[in-house]
């Protein structure tokens, strides 16, 4: 037979997606791969029961039905301090991942430079490579998970010709201050280089952070892609809507490749989540303070047992140095402590170009029994080794 591509023997497997399905076996309780194990808000499912008999349940306008894109231009004009046209700035995807994907896609030509800081979430390298593109790692050095202003510009001469941007930030938590955004803002502009974001846990912030988003920052709407989803914001990982947000000119690219790619996306669950989206600025704050108290349970509990990890500024992972038990394989370790203590995480290892083992991410959007049923869990690891 003739070879296949060659682009899939550049990435592996995605260890997150493995690790629930290794959880799944042997009744771990997951704390690798990041969705709730709460519902999403009744408004929301109720919605949902009444649209399965109201419809639409055939295709929507391909870049989304013409409605949801008006209230996510809505909600979003509202945060991002911008007005938004839903008919040439808002395109609706399936999930922020296929977001990503396209937007990379129309972006890039064989051969042409991402740059993405390290650690990142592992589909950005996968994404880059089916591209066709190549990445240019910039470090974020834990445990503050600050970035060198020259080393990021090192890789701007490189002539990348995006650097994409999660904020805040999967694996590490990190929320990037309005003073790191003009940074990399600055730089965009001296070499004419694209930023696309990766914002889905825009709303998911602990004081006293605050989210800049970068398409807000002087100059910089017209060289920003925007990718988020509802995922995070509603509890809905599984209904898989995504948007990008971008200027006209640039988003007609990536409607092209949208268009190809998934045709649209479901026409239902846009229907069912426009409650989502009208719900009124209360519910984000709402929103907030529950996870700030899943934090206070989880990761204080961590401090309790003697774990050192890095403190989260937003989002629901927190990072934690596993060294000690370890030993250079965190592979084997995180699958170890999945069948062994009942817990699974991800080894960090697939979130850094660097040689790092001694890091694995929790993930804390659970109900309060399940995050102090880990935790007993946890406080076995020493004993069990």
């Amino acid at each position: 037979m003739r070879e296949m591509s060659n682009v899939t023997k550049r990435f592996s497997e995605s260890l997150i997606r493995r690790m629930t399905r290794i959880s799944n076996e042997c009744g771990a309780i997951n704390l690798s791969q990041g969705f709730p194990d709460f519902d999403p808000p009744k408004f929301l499912m109720d919605r949902l029961a009444e649209v399965a008999y109201e419809g639409p349940h055939q295709y929507p306008i391909t870049w989304g039905a013409p409605n949801f894109r008006a209230a996510v231009a809505k909600k979003q004009s509202h945060f991002m301090g911008r007005p938004l046209d839903p008919n040439e700035n808002v395109l609706i995807t399936i999930g922020s991942t296929e977001a990503m994907i396209d937007s990379l896609i129309a972006l890039c030509n064989p051969g042409d430079k991402i740059g993405v800081f390290s650690p990142y979430f592992e589909n950005y390298i996968a994404e880059i490579l089916m591209a066709r593109a190549e990445p240019v790692y910039v470090p974020l050095k834990p445990p503050a998970f600050n970035f060198d202003p020259e080393q990021l510009e090192d890789a701007f001469r490189q002539g990348i010709k995006a650097l994409i941007l999660c904020n805040p930030s999967n694996p590490s938590g990190k929320v990037f201050t309005r003073e790191e955004l003009q940074i990399i803002a600055d730089l965009a502009i001296k070499y004419d280089a694209y930023i696309i974001t990766d914002e889905v846990y825009e709303h998911i912030i602990y004081a006293p952070n605050q989210h800049v988003y970068m398409n807000s920052l002087p100059g910089m709407w017209e060289r920003t892609i925007s990718c988020s989803s509802l995922s995070k914001t509603y509890h809905i990982t599984g209904w898989r809507l995504g948007y990008v947000i971008a200027p006209k000119e640039i988003l007609d690219k990536i409607k092209q490749v949208h268009d190809f790619m998934t045709v649209a996306a479901p026409s239902p669950l846009m229907e069912a989540c426009l409650v989502g989206l009208n719900q009124p600025l209360s519910y984000y704050e709402e929103l907030g303070a529950l996870y700030e108290h899943m934090k206070s349970v989880f990761v204080g509990g961590l401090k309790d047992l003697g774990f050192t990890y890095t403190d989260p500024q937003g989002a629901y992972y927190v990072m934690v140095n596993v060294g000690e038990f370890s030993k250079g394989d965190d592979v084997a370790f995180c699958e170890w402590m999945a069948r062994n203590v009942g817990v699974a995480a991800v080894p960090a290892c697939t979130f850094f170009k660097e040689d790092v083992h001694d890091w694995v991410r929790f993930h804390f959007a659970k109900r309060d029994e399940t995050l102090y049923e880990a935790l007993n869990r946890l406080e076995s690891l020493r004993s069990k080794l």
